[in-house]
């Protein structure tokens, strides 16, 4: 004789934003798939690789809820700022000019450089100002003086410019920093990464690079 024992399975959908306890380190599987798209994008990058785009802004646009979650509110903004540098990037990478040539990697001029510092101290100013009178960032100015510098990298590195990579290191480094004192400690791991790999992209794209 048969026996009537229905068995009911349920699914239960995996919720992105749930916590995980990864040995001393808590993350969630958000992170983890930030990091890990984030982490390609930056080693594509490195290789001059037009298919960093795509795994940056799929990078930055978890980034975007991910500070703002953790009231780094100029990093989620900035994040923004990337994914739309980032399709520019993808668009201006691809295209041609009249010689049917590709952009090249070149150098920054004088007249650049200073202009670059500028908006840089510019930046800062004002986003310091913002955080500081309309949002509760508990570190203002670190917050700020790495999106401005942030904001910078984005736009050399969409036009090719090698002194993108002094700016990325400059401000990863201090992003290890801000991550770990957020408790993003895998974002933490990510951005130490970040720093290696623009260490090496830097030296790759000297050698690479246009007189």
């Amino acid at each position: 004789m048969a026996l009537d024992c229905p068995i009911n399975i349920t699914f239960v959908p995996m919720d992105p934003t749930t916590l995980l306890q990864l040995g001393p380190f808590q993350t969630s599987y958000l992170e983890l798939i930030a990091v890990a798209f984030g982490l390609i994008c930056v080693w594509m990058m490195k290789k001059e690789s037009v298919l960093a785009f795509p795994f940056g802004i799929i990078n930055v646009a978890i980034y975007v809820y991910i500070f703002f979650i953790a009231r780094l509110y100029a990093n989620a903004g900035i994040n923004g700022f990337f994914f739309i540098m980032s399709v520019y990037g993808w668009y201006n990478w691809t295209r041609k000019d009249s010689h049917d040539d590709r952009i090249r990697i070149t150098r920054c001029s004088k007249q650049e450089l200073w202009l670059n510092a500028i908006a840089i101290i510019l930046f800062f100013i004002i986003i310091r100002m913002v955080l500081m009178r309309y949002t509760s960032s508990r570190i203002p100015s670190w917050d700020a003086l790495t999106t401005a510098v942030y904001i910078l990298a984005q736009w050399l590195l969409s036009r090719k410019k090698i002194e993108n990579w002094i700016l990325w290191i400059s401000a990863d480094t201090v992003m290890i920093g801000l991550c770990a004192w957020e408790g993003l400690y895998f974002s933490s791991f990510q951005y130490l990464v970040f720093t290696i790999i623009a260490i090496l992209g830097f030296r790759e794209w000297r050698t690479k690079l246009t007189p």
